[in-house]
């Protein structure tokens, strides 16, 4: 169900405060304006796109009566005649409800209110009525500072429901949100100058020329964004096919590593093994050959003496002596077995 709201400018509800605080008594009249059914579009932060039907009472102007109880007599019988004097070079569909202005009361409407109004939606041939209801009231007792509340009320189903009222140049909008709401103007130049010169600006759908433009290159944008994402998809699909087809071959190569590997060990020949008392043979035949000898050399280009080899002349050149004394003790022994020969030979 469309959600009912009043909408009037500031300075219309001035006017209507001005009128009040300059009279005596309570003052009502006639509101004119216009009602309708709006879809309203809301994109915020938070949500794309909220879509939702709003019916929309537009108070534009407003016309007093001359004194109370002027287009309704005590039983609330509404006199149409009266209705159209007042309204003048008004026209009739313009009015869209009426309203009582009453000082130091609530807000809430009496029960000949109720039928005035029930009265007046049925000689106007207007369901669509509201009232609006005005209870000004003194804050200081020198009347300096005054204070207005008002309420819009309409029927439904012989009920009485309060209407939010929105004061286009009071009211802020939420935050986080755009709204895109039309101005309307009931004007008759207005009406004459947009129909003369609005088909220069606007379409047949009632947006701006340029608007649609820029629409129908968004929807070419988009159509070319979504055909690079499909062949940004495709292209990652292939990708990963290839990823695949090359993990798979890199795992044959290295089963087939691991195969040869095991293949060429069997292969190999047998190490052969060391002849451990060869090898001391010919260290103890061939340890002088310069074959066998290595030479090491300081950061000077010297040779570093060896231990080993200082070790080897040692004993070399203890080894003549040894040889000698073993010799001259040879002769020791031999040289007295001689002379007893001799000895015996000479005593024989």
């Amino acid at each position: 169900m469309a959600e009912p709201t009043v909408r009037m400018s500031g300075i219309v509800l001035a006017s209507l405060m001005f009128q009040h605080v300059n009279s005596d008594s309570d003052v009502e009249g006639l509101i004119l304006g216009e009602s309708k059914f709006e879809e309203q579009i809301t994109i915020s932060d938070s949500q794309a796109d909220h879509i939702h039907i709003e019916e929309i009472y537009n108070i534009q102007k407003h016309i007093s009566c001359q004194k109370l109880n002027n287009f309704y007599n005590s039983v609330g019988e509404v006199n149409v005649e009266t209705v159209k004097k007042i309204l003048a070079d008004n026209k009739q569909e313009s009015v869209i409800g009426w309203y009582r202005q009453r000082r130091n009361t609530d807000q809430q409407m009496t029960f000949r209110e109720r039928l005035v109004h029930e009265k007046l939606k049925s000689s106007l041939s207007n369901p669509h009525m509201i009232f609006v209801l005005l209870t000004p009231s003194k804050l200081t007792s020198p009347g300096s500072t005054h204070r207005t509340e008002y309420a819009a009320f309409i029927s439904r189903s012989r009920r009485m429901v309060n209407v939010p009222v929105l004061v286009n140049n009071l009211g802020l909008l939420e935050q986080l949100a755009y709204w895109k709401v039309s101005a309307p103007c009931s004007a008759v130049g207005y009406n004459l100058t947009m129909k003369k010169h609005g088909s220069k600006f606007f379409s047949s759908n009632g947006f701006l020329r340029e608007v649609n433009e820029v629409n129908k290159m968004n929807d070419s944008l988009q159509s070319e964004l979504q055909k690079a994402c499909s062949d940004v998809e495709e292209s990652e699909r292939q990708v990963e096919t290839l990823l695949a087809d090359v993990s798979a071959l890199r795992k044959r190569v290295g089963e087939k590593k691991q195969n040869g590997a095991g293949k060429d060990a069997d292969n190999r020949p047998a190490e052969q093994k060391n002849n451990l008392l060869l090898h001391e043979a010919v260290r103890a035949l061939f340890a002088c050959s310069p074959l066998f000898c290595t030479q090491t050399l300081t950061l000077e280009a010297f040779p570093v003496p060896d231990v080993n080899a200082d070790a080897l002349t040692a004993q070399e050149t203890l080894s003549p002596t040894h040889t000698a004394t073993t010799n001259s003790r040879k002769r020791l022994k031999e040289m007295p077995l001689g002379r007893e020969r001799k000895r015996r030979k000479s005593r024989s």
